[in-house]
């Protein structure tokens, strides 16, 4: 083992959380070469892109920080744009009271509507003379874009169902509200588009494409009215009017970010009050970053802004069930350690050509856990000392930076963080292990989690993998109702699809499942196409989450019908199918979706 730096004694600011604080102390080398700790960095400008939760006025901080752009959201966050030469000083303001980087978000990739007893409820509705088709109600999707000309987000007189789409990819502008990334385009604006039968010249007036499919995908799910197919492929709320938020930047970098998205999200929420209508929100953006008990700032920002106005959001639960991308296990208690004590020894496969990869190690902070790290060669480095600032170590042709952090005020929780980057090019492959050694144990669980398996080669994983505690953030948030994938054909389980409960709080997460397995919904260009995830089975309950509203507050039958009401509401009409016994579980939560049996009796 080769131990080529190490910052003993560096002191961290408690305000900061324990990646970011890594992060100012990398190199610009190491910030370069790794995947999680230079998202959020501008290294032309030297400025970061930050959270921070605050209260109070903001104004001492403009006025005392050069050219810092403050972006306020709702509930007391706000979003920062800052030279590196002045972060700690932002957490110097005794109104900030924390402060996070941005995390990337990846995506979680005709009979399923039957199974899901939505045409069933309509059917109710039919009998009632009540035409539950979300009418009246707001559907927003936060997500990669829409294909706006395709017929199913049109009216059957060609104009757009579109209320608003803010494209965060085009510079043009204008932006909206005092966000000043993207271009806002109105209903006006892609009629306009829509008259025109030039391609150029629609392309001129709105541009805004999605390039992957996703989010067309997903909101013809939720919202499609079949036009294309004439009626066969309709989506659950085919009258909802639509929000469109295409996440994203005009960098190279294909992820959107977690300050992306809370922006996405103030801004529908602020549309939902401007136009004085209920809104139900699609999340099928996540990411495998963070103690998965729900207290990052993305998290607890969903649990405040969930309160504002009449709103439901919703979330998939990603598709990491399968990934080997998390592992788990437990110590018994012990006063000490103890001489000849068992240790922990986890391994893991790095494939060839990996250009860097990171481990959490998530634990309580009242246990004591030495770590050390061997890496295909037998060289290894450790037991680690438990000290503040990052460590540094050489092992074989991979460097490996070490951080130990501490509980924030909003979690209580200690990480281990572990980034793994290379000398050269790529990051040693083989068989690498991670051995834990047991000290003062009282509560003795312990979660390792790699990135999410579209940011790593698939070769890339735990030889022993767990599949519980697999959500991606953000359906660890409380306030959002998190849905799993499932089979509807088969009435079986979908191996991908994240499980639950949350990390030591073990909240019941997913709530339920929907369908997730090959969803035809419209593609970009005017057909529709075949797609299976988590990201499919979100807009069904989105959806469904619409129809209650129309049902409750614009039919009357129940005027506080939003927020954790309609959670109620779907957890009590969830049917549980064959596959397991034990309701509720880790897998489909309550049961997996009937809208039908979702009313009152």
């Amino acid at each position: 083992m080769d131990e080529i730096a190490q910052n003993v004694g560096n002191e961290t600011d408690p305000k900061l959380e324990n990646l970011l604080n890594l992060a100012l102390d990398a190199t610009q080398e190491e910030l370069r070469k790794s995947g999680d700790l230079k998202t959020g960095y501008d290294p032309e400008d030297n400025v970061w892109e930050l959270i921070i939760k605050y209260q109070g006025s903001l104004d001492e901080l403009k006025e005392q920080i050069p050219r810092i752009r403050v972006i306020p959201l709702l509930r007391g966050y706000a979003v920062l744009y800052v030279e590196q030469q002045y972060v700690e000083r932002v957490a110097e303001f005794e109104n900030v009271l924390y402060v996070e980087k941005p995390k990337r978000l990846y995506f979680a990739l005709d009979r399923a509507v039957r199974e899901a007893c939505i045409n069933s409820f309509q059917s109710l509705g039919d009998r009632r003379n009540q035409d539950l088709r979300g009418r009246g109600i707001l559907v927003a999707v936060l997500d990669g874009g829409i294909d706006y000309t395709h017929p199913d987000f049109r009216n059957p007189d060609g104009t757009t169902r579109i209320l608003a789409l803010w494209d965060q990819t085009i510079t043009a502008g204008p932006a909206p509200y005092t966000y000043g990334i993207g271009t806002e385009y109105s209903r006006e604006t892609i009629n306009a588009a829509l008259a025109s039968e030039e391609p150029a010249e629609r392309e001129r007036i709105c541009p805004s494409r999605d390039i992957s499919g996703h989010g067309t995908h997903v909101t013809g799910i939720a919202a499609g009215n079949g036009r294309a197919s004439g009626g066969r492929y309709t989506g659950v709320a085919p009258q909802s009017d639509l929000i469109i938020v295409k996440l994203g930047n005009a960098t190279a970098d294909s992820f959107p970010r977690t300050t992306q998205l809370m922006m996405a999200l103030d801004y529908v929420l602020r549309k939902s009050l401007e136009y004085n209508m209920p809104i139900a929100v699609n999340i099928s953006f996540g990411n495998s970053y963070g103690s998965h008990s729900g207290d990052s700032l993305l998290e607890t920002f969903i649990n405040d802004v969930a309160g504002v106005g009449r709103t439901v959001i919703v979330t998939g639960a990603g598709n990491e069930g399968s990934a080997d991308g998390h592992t788990s296990g437990r110590f018994e208690p012990q006063i000490q350690a103890r001489p000849g004590q068992t240790s922990k020894k986890i391994e893991f496969a790095v494939s060839e050509y990996e250009q860097s990869f990171s481990i959490q190690i998530w634990k309580s902070y009242v246990d004591d856990i030495a770590v050390s790290i061997k890496g295909p060669s037998g060289e290894g480095a450790g037991p680690l000392k438990q000290i503040q600032g990052p460590q540094r170590f050489r092992i074989g042709n991979t460097r490996l930076l070490v951080y130990y952090g501490e509980p924030s005020p909003y979690s209580p929780y200690q990480e281990i963080y572990l980034d793994f980057l290379p000398v050269a090019n790529y990051v040693d492959s083989g068989i690498w292990s991670i051995e834990l050694y047991p000290g003062r144990i009282v509560q003795g669980e312990y979660h390792l989690w790699m990135p999410g398996k579209e940011v790593r080669n698939p070769a890339t994983g735990f030889l022993y993998p767990t599949e519980g505690t697999t959500l991606t953030i953000p359906a660890t948030a409380a306030k959002s109702i998190a849905v799993a994938a499932y089979d509807a054909i088969y009435d079986q389980l979908a191996d991908f699809s994240g499980r639950g409960y949350t990390r030591a709080t073990n909240q019941i997460k997913p709530d339920l499942a929907a369908p997730g397995v090959d969803i035809t919904a419209p593609a970009p260009g005017g057909g529709y196409t075949k797609k299976t995830g988590t990201s499919m089975a979100a807009p069904f309950v989105t959806g469904s989450a619409a129809l209650l509203m129309q049902w409750g507050i614009l039919y009357g039958n129940d005027s506080f019908l939003y927020g954790e009401k309609v959670r109620a509401y779907l957890l009590r009409g969830a049917r549980q199918i064959p596959a397991l016994n034990e309701y509720p579980n880790p897998i489909l939560g309550w049961g997996v979706l009937c809208l039908r049996d979702s009313l009152p009796r």
